[in-house]
């Protein structure tokens, strides 16, 4: 189906396109090839006062690497959805009078900060983009083939022949994003997290009153003043069973695994009538289930809807419960905003032991 979307692009009217272009795509395989090196030149020097001239061919030019780039202007492998083989230009060929072809240039694609390159057929790691500007070379090009002149020897002094350009590497890869964010939202669907990364950052990820509104991650930049921040991110409501697949989140669990500590968001009147504290401890058993590690995280606790009459009998309950400080916020009056994010800031900021 997608296929056929992206092969019709171009005759959709441009609403149409823009719509299609709001998609969230965080795995995708492609094919890639670098450049053919170009053929050298056989040629010989004939000009009239010059006897003997001899070879003169030059050297084809190297054809150009595949090289991928992170960057932070793009936060999804969508814009690589629509062309499935990237192929780098073809070095060009010498010519006579020793005149060397022009190498091409790399073909640079750019992808978003925190995209893992796996080479598709062997399966393994190639590299980890985890910072703006990191880029690899997945495919070299090919080397020029060398002219008549370079071929010459104490034995053949007019060699008649010239190397071919050396074709470019081929390979399919496999890019899988993982966001990059310091802090990581968690929590039942509808519990706010939505609101509150809206709240805290000038992200603007779709918020309504039912569950599941989130449908992508999404990322903000929450500002302490003007010398200091930090990334969060927000994936969508997880539900028991996500780590085997069940509901939205199980897509998207990955992109808190680089998160340097959650924030787990606990709704203290759930709409379905579910007790929070069962919500809390099946959200903890996913998180566990899909990533050990994630199990071990540092967590901050943060009942939202302060201004609900059960959201302190609810802090109180968790408090006891696991003997650590509950935060109270509410993202609707703004209440405990300010002290949860530099609370959040300095714990960032703590020296490690």
């Amino acid at each position: 189906m997608d296929k056929v979307k992206y092969a019709l692009m171009p005759f959709f009217p441009p609403c149409i396109r823009l719509k299609l272009d709001a998609m969230f795509i965080d795995e995708i395989e492609i094919e890639v090839e670098a450049g053919k090196g170009g053929n050298g030149c056989a040629s010989f020097r004939r000009e009239k006062y010059v006897p003997r001239g001899g070879p003169d061919g030059g050297d084809g030019g190297n054809g150009g690497n595949v090289v991928l780039q992170a960057t932070t202007n793009t936060d999804n492998l969508v814009h690589l959805s629509r062309q499935h083989l990237w192929k780098a230009k073809a070095g060009h060929a010498g010519q006579g009078a020793r005149k060397h072809g022009a190498s091409a240039d790399d073909l640079i694609i750019e992808v978003p900060v925190g995209t893992m390159i796996f080479d598709r057929k062997y399966d393994f790691l190639l590299k980890d983009l985890t910072a703006d500007g990191a880029e690899v070379i997945v495919c070299k090009g090919g080397k020029g083939g060398k002219g008549n002149a370079r071929l010459k020897t104490a034995i053949n002094r007019a060699p008649r022949q010239a190397e071919p350009g050396m074709p470019g590497e081929h390979r399919k890869l496999r890019l899988e994003l993982k966001m990059i964010a310091d802090v990581g939202l968690v929590g039942k669907p509808n519990a706010g997290k939505s609101t509150l990364l809206s709240c805290l950052s000038a992200a603007r990820p779709e918020i309504a009153a039912y569950p599941f509104t989130t449908k992508h991650p999404h990322l903000g930049l929450v500002y302490i003043d003007l010398d200091r921040s930090f990334v969060m991110a927000d994936i969508p409501g997880l539900i028991e069973g996500a780590s085997q697949g069940i509901g939205l989140g199980h897509d998207f669990l990955r992109h808190i695994q680089r998160a340097g500590f959650l924030v787990h968001l606990v709704e203290p009147a759930p709409m379905d009538g579910t007790e929070p504290w069962e919500n809390y401890q099946a959200i903890r058993r996913e998180l566990r289930e899909f990533d050990a590690a994630l199990g071990e995280r540092r967590e901050f606790i943060v009942v939202t809807k302060s201004d609900l009459p059960e959201a302190e009998d609810v802090q109180r309950q968790f408090s006891e419960r696991l003997q650590q400080d509950v935060w109270l916020i509410s993202s609707a009056t703004g209440s405990g905003l300010k002290p949860l994010a530099a609370a959040l800031y300095a714990a960032l900021n703590e020296p490690v032991a």
